[in-house]
């Protein structure tokens, strides 16, 4: 690894039980639309990008402030416990589970707080205007 790569994870957030899990939170300095079909779900200039490694290298997610929501969801009762996030809640609509919220995550996280997160494969991400 070179001195340049050894520097591109200095501020990863590392579990600290695994250091190899790990991931990165940056800003997305692009506007951000979510849609569940022609319904728009979430429209924001303020979205973080999260970058993990962990059991594998996971695909990078969007987290939308909860302030740029333009819908309700219902809540599915099902919830998670990721090391260097916390406890996630799921939320649903439509029916169907479409993605999670750390309404309140584990300090080192804490950048997350009220942040919306889609299954990609359940949502469109729209980035650029």
């Amino acid at each position: 690894m070179t001195a340049q790569a050894s520097t591109a994870f200095d501020d990863a957030i590392r579990n600290p039980d695994n250091p190899d899990h790990l991931m990165v939170i940056k800003d997305v300095p692009r506007r951000i639309r979510v849609y569940a079909g022609d319904t728009l779900l979430a429209d924001s200039r303020n979205t973080l990008r999260v970058m993990e490694i962990g059991k594998s290298v996971y695909d990078p997610v969007v987290y939308v402030p909860e302030a740029d929501l333009t819908c309700t969801f219902e809540t599915t009762g099902k919830s998670t416990h990721c090391p260097i996030k916390g406890d996630a809640s799921y939320i649903a609509f439509g029916g169907e589970e479409i993605g999670w919220v750390y309404k309140e995550p584990i300090p080192m996280a804490a950048r997350l707080a009220k942040h919306y997160a889609f299954w990609p494969a359940r949502v469109r991400v729209v980035e650029g205007d």
